[in-house]
């Protein structure tokens, strides 16, 4: 049972989930909807989301450029622009159909048009579904370095639709895919033996399993939502995830990382320095890299590569009073958050996961 007051109780799925949104839309009356998309969900999603609606209202449609190098302050400008040009109001309703860029970027749109708006989150991506969407983070990025300005404020309703997978490409998730095993990796060992089980990564395997990970994140956030303590620990792999995501991003000589694809390495570098560190069995590093390696493509770093990623550590958000602050593993299923690690012992880490 939900206890209440839990980011749950927001969170809904399939067929009940647009029962219950377009029955959420009928008592809350907004004076405008509108429905911010992006030029693939445009045409992929958008006609599902209104044929399975149950409602009579009218909606504006708001599209944007798809891709994270999109997710920045001049997008936002375009939004409030066409928000305000089409009459929005401080008792609009924003409604976010899309990956994780449209739900940050959303979420923050609506938390900052007429000082704040109604909006809620419709997942289209199995990382924004199992993540992005989840636990109210709202925000852009800083020319390339991710998730810079923001906010943390809840939606008031997030619409899970699993149907959504079937529009994606087997990379996208893979990338989502992540997250999930990062999920085990921080909280439930049984979940992360589950999902490493499986033969296959594609809809009909994941979908199975997404509410667990909601489950998982929505508890940690439920307990530390401002992210004074536990909610650290969502982070693990991203300290250097991130930092390689926005290295890649910069180099137009190299092809760009998916989000997941860049977190599953900073998962394996943070697991072996975890080795270093915390006291991680061998035997379950071995296990785990066999698992990674098998989902995500290797990709080689030069020794300029890993000092360039290593300068781009000091813009994590964790980072306090000029330390940089990592999410380690004591065991699987057990994390460790705010330790610090010297320089020569990442690269160490960079050499030996090669």
């Amino acid at each position: 049972m939900t206890k209440k007051g839990s980011t749950l109780q927001n969170i809904v799925f399939g067929n009940a989930g647009f029962k219950r949104l377009s029955k959420w839309i009928g008592e809350k009356a907004p004076s405008k909807i509108f429905i911010l998309v992006d030029n693939i969900t445009h045409d992929l999603c958008l006609p599902h989301f209104l044929a399975n609606l149950q409602t009579e209202a009218e909606f504006e449609i708001i599209e944007i450029e798809t891709g994270e190098e999109n997710k920045n302050i001049e997008t936002c400008t375009g939004v409030w622009e066409a928000l305000s040009e089409l009459g929005g109001d401080r008792k609009s309703l924003l409604i976010n159909l899309g990956g994780g860029v449209v739900t940050d970027l959303g979420g923050f749109v609506a938390c900052t048009f007429k000082r704040g708006i109604d909006f809620v989150q419709v997942p289209t991506t199995l990382l924004a579904m199992v993540d992005a969407a989840i636990g109210g983070k709202n925000g852009i990025d800083l020319g390339f370095l991710k998730n810079q300005v923001g906010l943390i404020r809840q939606p008031s309703l997030i619409l899970i639709e699993p149907d959504f997978l079937e529009t994606l490409p087997e990379n996208q998730l893979r990338s989502g895919f992540a997250e999930m095993l990062k999920h085990g990796l921080i909280k439930d060992e049984k979940y992360w033996n589950e999902l490493a089980a499986l033969k296959t990564i594609d809809a009909s395997t994941v979908k199975k399993f997404i509410k667990e990970s909601i489950t998982i994140k929505s508890n940690v956030v439920d307990e530390d939502p401002n992210e004074n303590n536990l909610r650290k620990i969502l982070n693990f792999g991203h300290t250097l995830g991130h930092a390689i995501e926005t290295y890649f991003l910069t180099q137009s000589h190299k092809q760009s990382l998916l989000h997941g694809e860049a977190i599953a390495i900073g998962m394996m570098l943070e697991i072996k320095l975890s080795q270093y560190l915390t006291g991680f069995p061998e035997s379950d590093f071995t296990k785990i890299s066999k698992v990674l390696n098998q989902i995500y493509k290797p990709v080689p770093f030069s020794n300029e590569d890993i000092v360039s990623i290593l300068s781009l550590l000091k813009h994590d958000k964790k980072n306090s009073h000029g330390n940089i602050l990592f999410v380690l593993l004591e065991k699987i299923g057990t994390a460790v958050t705010d330790v610090r690690i010297d320089n020569k012992l990442i690269i160490k880490a960079f050499n030996e996961i090669l």
